[in-house]
């Protein structure tokens, strides 16, 4: 009987102190699990917008060399890749056909922080952004009869041998003359690409338009001008940075170009003294 009806005495004042019936009652304390929320969401909200002043005031060179703001720039940096570029680059920016993967350190534009951040601010051929990426469209050999098809067919079984080190057939070896005559000029000598152009490597097996020999050929007879849109204006300066920071470390990230060192002439060595001559006497 005592236990009942402290259990009786227990359960009125827990009533009483808690939020039982909250839409009658506002408790003797004035703790409601609503307004615990609120108040830790707060809490986080502020040491949130403290990293977020940070991230704003600093370039992206010393996010990156701050250890607490690059694992909130990462954190942050993926969630924004999820919204905003995995439809294209996929959810584990491995890419897709026509989309480049973000994963190797395969880099058309450059993999430094800088140069992400400037992609993605100003993206790829978007013409409406006068300081877009844009190096022009790959031209395309058939379909303006710049090549012939053998010619073509030719270039393609060549791709074959500076992307995978097969032997070089007939086919491969003509292949060699016409690429050097017609592609050397945006992809080098040795399919080792040209960033400024925009041009990729073709000497190993990554390919952002497929590599089997359909795709090669389509690609040669109609060519290439993928687009990425700006993200300046879509995104904030500082969202910018957490992405820039994201994509670097997915796997491929480089670093920044040093400038090379100004060397600084050696002063030419002071003529010997000369004697003046004697007056004479």
């Amino acid at each position: 009987v005592w236990m009942f009806l402290i259990c009786v005495l227990y359960a009125i004042g827990y009533v009483a102190y808690y939020p039982a019936f909250p839409t009658i009652h506002k408790t003797v304390s004035g703790w409601t699990s609503l307004g615990q929320l609120k108040e830790r969401t707060t809490k986080a909200k502020e040491g949130q917008q403290q990293f977020e002043t940070q991230i704003q005031a600093q370039d992206i060179g010393s996010i990156e060399q701050n250890p607490q703001l690059r694992t909130y720039a990462v954190a942050a940096g993926k969630m924004l890749f999820a919204i905003n570029c995995s439809q294209c680059h996929g959810a584990g920016a491995g890419g897709t056909k026509g989309y480049p993967n973000l994963l190797d350190d395969e880099w058309i534009h450059g993999g430094s922080l800088s140069d992400i951040a400037y992609t993605i601010t100003h993206g790829i051929r978007h013409m409406a952004d006068e300081n877009t990426r844009d190096p022009g469209p790959m031209l395309a050999f058939g379909k303006d009869e710049l090549l012939s098809e053998e010619e073509i067919n030719d270039v393609v079984n060549y791709l074959s041998v500076l992307a995978y080190g097969y032997k070089a057939s007939e086919s491969a070896t003509r292949g060699r003359d016409v690429f050097l005559a017609n592609c050397t000029l945006c992809h080098g000598e040795n399919g080792e690409g040209n960033r400024e152009l925009g041009a990729p490597p073709l000497n190993n097996p990554i390919w952002q338009f497929g590599g089997t020999t359909k795709d090669l050929k389509e690609t040669l007879h109609n060519g290439r001008a993928a687009v990425m849109p700006a993200w300046q204006g879509k995104l904030s300066e500082s969202d910018i940075k957490k992405l820039a920071v994201y994509v670097h470390t997915l796997g491929g990230g480089e670093a920044e170009k040093q400038p090379e060192p100004q060397t600084t002439p050696e002063a030419a060595p002071l003529p010997a003294p000369v004697e003046a001559p004697m007056p004479e006497a």
